[in-house]
């Protein structure tokens, strides 16, 4: 076999899927999925730094992406705006793209370990989109915030999604949750005056 097989990625991550479903995450070692798939322990590690991984393969770039997305945006643009559209676009790339995301999803969600890993990856996105739009000029704290939102609203409508079965379209899955966040946000609340 080719060292850099273009099928292997996807096969470590069909049998990782497949043995986490079967035996749950904490059960499964590095060397039984690459059993699963045919290749040897060594070879899984040319492709995935460790277990967690094969779950969250490129990531990273989607993190890149949207931060450049951001950057790109029209001068002017709300920064809001641009957040939103530069997740809409990752999104609806990642769910055109997503191969089992339900079994995935259940997967993450039987693991603390696992579901930390999400969440650090989450962090990841949404210091990339803070950062894209402090180099637009934002003021920190405002970027911090348009950042935290934003990311909340894509982790919601990517979950959407996912119970929707993909029957729905993921931009209007993120605005929905965009939607649901402004009521919160706006739903009466004022600070309870405090007593001289």
């Amino acid at each position: 076999m080719a060292r850099w097989d273009p099928g292997t990625e996807e096969r470590l991550r069909k049998a990782a899927l497949e043995l986490f479903t079967e035996h749950g995450y904490d059960h499964v070692t590095v060397t039984d999925i690459a059993e699963r798939a045919g290749i040897t322990r060594r070879t899984y590690f040319r492709y995935f730094p460790d277990k967690r991984e094969v779950l969250f393969a490129h990531s990273d770039e989607l993190a890149a992406a949207v931060a450049e997305a951001v950057r790109d945006a029209e001068p002017g643009t709300d920064d809001m705006a641009a957040a939103l559209n530069a997740l809409a676009t990752a999104g609806t790339y990642l769910t055109e793209h997503a191969k089992d995301p339900a079994q995935r999803q259940a997967v993450i969600r039987s693991s603390p370990e696992l579901e930390e890993r999400e969440r650090t990856k989450l962090a990841a996105l949404t210091a990339a989109i803070q950062t894209a739009l402090a180099s637009r000029g934002t003021a920190n704290a405002q970027a911090r915030t348009v950042a935290q939102l934003a990311g909340l609203a894509f982790a919601n409508a990517y979950t959407r999604w996912i119970e929707l079965e993909g029957a729905a379209d993921f931009r209007d899955c993120l605005r929905n949750a965009t939607d649901t966040l402004r009521e919160a946000l706006t739903d009466g609340w004022s600070p309870t005056p405090t007593s001289p």
